[in-house]
């Protein structure tokens, strides 16, 4: 396990050291440039974190216009950047999808709600902006990682987020999260409580307590080997959603932690975890045809 990521993870820390940038600038040095076009820093609203780029996939859009997949980073509710996540609208446009990266306010300046209101703001300006980039309205996907899978769920499972945003919750065709903490207490850590421990019942900020709402048909993947955010919340989750009577498959990968299940997205660690290959026949599977 440890000798496969080594090579790989040998160049992008030597990358980093010889051109003074971060691991995840020479992660992204790695990622192909060609194949999609990448049109960045779209505001969807005001704020200074409410932008995003947009992933166009190089070849001819097909006839029916392509699948929109808004994908959500992690980063604890309180950092990241779009612009850390290149290899992942490089993935996503390998595999045909026009690919939405947001940025959200974060804590401190924003606590729960503000980040899932972001998120659902910036799904509506995609459904509304995704024909200029040969996108289908009607073929969007949710995708998230960590914190971001907490946020993307709750805007697929609330309906207040995106009634708020002017959006049906029919709008959203489906949801693929990776390692996202579904069900954790969020007043057991200090570092959440900071970004949730102001309201009157935390409970609502739980996505597995919407298991019984109208639910897209749901991926949820996991590693085995996640010390960050435990395994148990995707278990919990995809029972809660099985025994509302909802789509979902849950799938757990032996030996990769939370950040290996996103990183093997990124082309030099594909073969490490099939993180793309699973939720690209997941997403082709909600259509018949892209």
């Amino acid at each position: 396990m440890v000798l496969r990521w080594i090579r790989p993870l040998a160049v992008v820390g030597l990358t980093a050291i010889l051109s003074g940038c971060s691991a995840a600038d020479a992660l992204n040095m790695l990622v192909p440039a060609d194949g999609y076009t990448r049109h960045g820093a779209l505001a969807y609203g005001q704020a200074a974190r409410q932008k995003l780029d947009v992933y166009e996939p190089a070849v001819a859009a097909p006839p029916g216009g392509r699948t929109v997949v808004v994908f959500f980073y992690g980063g604890s509710w309180r950092g990241g950047k779009r612009d850390t996540y290149k290899f992942v609208g490089e993935a996503l446009t390998s595999k045909g999808y026009l690919a939405v990266l947001p940025d959200y306010r974060v804590h401190p300046e924003a606590v729960y709600p503000t980040f899932v209101e972001d998120a659902a703001g910036a799904v509506k300006w995609a459904a509304d902006n995704a024909a200029r980039y040969g996108g289908n309205k009607d073929k969007i996907v949710l995708m998230g990682h960590s914190a971001g899978a907490h946020i993307a769920s709750l805007v697929a499972l609330d309906p207040q987020f995106l009634t708020a945003a002017d959006l049906p919750s029919s709008a959203i065709k489906g949801f693929v999260g990776l390692a996202g903490p579904y069900s954790f207490d969020p007043l057991e850590y200090r570092v959440t409580r900071a970004v949730f421990g102001h309201l009157k019942d935390p409970q609502i900020t739980r996505p597995v307590n919407y298991a019984a709402n109208p639910a897209p048909p749901m991926l949820l993947l996991h590693g085995d080997d996640d010390t960050t955010v435990g395994p148990y919340n995707s278990a919990d989750m995809a029972a809660a959603l099985k025994g509302a009577g909802q789509t979902v498959t849950h799938t757990v990968y032996k030996d990769v932690a939370h950040i290996g299940i996103i990183l093997a997205l990124a082309k030099p660690f594909r073969g490490n975890a099939p993180t793309l290959a699973d939720s690209a026949a997941f997403i082709d599977g909600l259509f018949d045809a892209r």
